[in-house]
Order: structure tokens, then C-alpha cells, then sequence
């Protein structure tokens, strides 16, 4: 996925505020927890509860979540495939990371160990 402009700037413009709750949502639905969606955003962004609170209240766009973000230096062992794409051929980084968080949420709603997801 090269990741046309036009796909880039609807990542980049994407609310984390309006998507946050339909990652909470798709996790509690299957038995997961708030505490599990948070590690996991944690993990990949380093962002603490506190943080992830503030980006929800104001209204940040994944690309300023992604630019202030301290990302898992092993983000790159992440691999799989979400929406049709496998995430380690994605070659715009703001795209790239969206997918990461895509899956780890993807993972932790289909059950898979904490332990495993964060790799």
C-alpha cells in the first residue's frame, strides 16, 4: 500500500476521538477491557492514560497523535494483515502506524494473550 496523497490526508485528518470508542467498543464486546485497550495504545505510542484522556478531549487528529507520539521501537515486529493490507508493506509511516494500532486492537478483541500482542 504506497498510500495515495488523498488516503494520507484522510488518515492524517481522522478524529482518534470519534475512532477511540469504536476500539473500546469492538474490545469490551469481546470480553476485554478498558485497561487492556489502554495497555495497548500504551505500548505502541507511549502515551499514559492521562495522555490518551487528553487527545480524546481534544479532539486529536491521528496525525498529531502519531507526531507526539514515542512509538514502540518494536512497532516494526508487528505483521499481519488488516483491512486487505499486510501492515509491514504499508510505506507511509502515518498510514503505517494508524494499521498498527488497527491491528493490536484487532488482536486484543480476538482474544490473543496480552503477553503476545506486545511483542
Amino acid at each position: 500500500m504506497a498510500g495515495t496523497k488523498s488516503t494520507r490526508e484522510t488518515f492524517a485528518k481522522m478524529s482518534f476521538a470519534k475512532v477511540y470508542p469504536m476500539y473500546l467498543q469492538k474490545v469490551e464486546k469481546k470480553g476485554r477491557t478498558l485497561d487492556e485497550l489502554h495497555a495497548v495504545i500504551t505500548w505502541l505510542t507511549g502515551y499514559d492514560d492521562d495522555q490518551i484522556q487528553g487527545l480524546i478531549n481534544e479532539d486529536a487528529t491521528f496525525e498529531t497523535v502519531f507526531d507526539h507520539a514515542d512509538l514502540n521501537p518494536n512497532a516494526s515486529l508487528i505483521t499481519g494483515v488488516i483491512c486487505g493490507y499486510r501492515v509491514e508493506d504499508i510505506d507511509d509511516p502515518l498510514i503505517q502506524q494508524v494499521r498498527y494500532l488497527d491491528k493490536l486492537v484487532d488482536e486484543l478483541a480476538k482474544g490473543r494473550a496480552i503477553g503476545k500482542i506486545l511483542r
